[in-house]
């Protein structure tokens, strides 16, 4: 459960459903492959949609009449596709995309006025924060396919996956300077991923970066041309997918472990992981097919 204890640690004061067993089926109607959402009347708006296949989850920001904006409710479908079932052996990876023209505008402004107050405010940039880390501490790969323009908390977002494609039409900024609310919680994921110099420029003047300017500074992985990027995605997630579930979650939590910590202490720890991944059965599967000169079968 490092998840878990991963976001215990950011001293929030957690809602009923973190309270719980984190990855007990989720009342919000995950979809199965080919199937539809339901939405109960009674259920709060969901405005992501889901299918999952090949051990490959794709969860689609679905509301680009308001430019798939990370409202509350937005934020808390994303938060329930990415908790589903976390620990099923049958998901790999995880990949984020979005309809229409924009990947996200980040948060919805109209949820930000003097109207809502102090108490709402703090639930929705409390929420946006837990999914933010839940994507870091996730135990599968988050892969963000970006087709499109994403600002302020959409590109925190971009930030926080584990890897991002873009096609060559995206851009990427943190405005919110602009309309006198600056980014300073997608400065915390952007100034992770670029330069500080890159970063500060693109938090003090709102000016947006190019998909190569991206690129260039590390905010994304790759980019592809726009009618590539939903094959080079998936070309990235079926490899993913294809490898031991428990050796890439081992590999992820130890990477983002050792990266904070002094060369010493990064090295102690990057020295255990290698031995429990050697304790793993896959880590002795996998030496022994390579032995032996065949393809690996992997329990997990």
């Amino acid at each position: 459960m490092a998840l878990v204890a991963g976001l215990r640690a950011f001293g929030a004061k957690w809602p009923s459903w973190l309270r719980r067993s984190p990855w007990a089926p989720l009342s919000a109607g995950f979809c199965s492959p080919g199937s539809a959402r339901p939405a109960g009347p009674e259920s709060e708006p969901r405005l992501t949609s889901t299918r999952q296949q090949d051990g490959i989850r794709n969860i689609v920001l679905s509301n680009p009449r308001r430019r798939n904006a990370l409202s509350l409710a937005m934020l808390k479908s994303l938060r329930s596709d990415i908790l589903h079932e976390a620990e099923s052996e049958d998901l790999k990876v995880i990949i984020i995309s979005a309809e229409g023209p924009v990947f996200s505008s980040g948060h919805d402004l109209k949820e930000l006025t003097g109207a809502q107050g102090r108490d709402y405010h703090t639930e929705v940039f409390q929420t946006c924060s837990e999914v933010m880390m839940l994507i870091r501490n996730h135990p599968v790969p988050i892969v963000a396919m970006v087709n499109g323009l994403a600002t302020a908390a959409g590109c925190q977002l971009v930030a926080s996956c584990d890897i991002a494609v873009a096609s060559d039409k995206s851009s990427f900024a943190t405005p919110g300077v602009n309309v006198g609310l600056f980014c300073s919680t997608p400065a915390v994921a952007l100034g992770r991923a670029v330069p500080r110099k890159v970063a500060l420029e693109m938090l003090f003047t709102g000016e947006p970066i190019s998909a190569q300017e991206a690129l260039r500074h590390g905010l994304i992985s790759k980019v592809v041309p726009e009618e590539q990027l939903e094959e080079e995605t998936r070309r990235i997630a079926k490899k993913i997918a294809s490898l031991s579930r428990s050796v890439v979650a081992l590999g992820k939590a130890t990477f983002y472990k050792q990266l904070p910590q002094d060369l010493s202490t990064a090295y102690f720890l990057a020295s255990q992981a290698m031995v429990d991944n050697l304790a793993l059965k896959d880590g002795q599967e996998g030496i022994e097919a390579f032995i032996q000169k065949r393809k690996p079968v992997w329990f997990h």
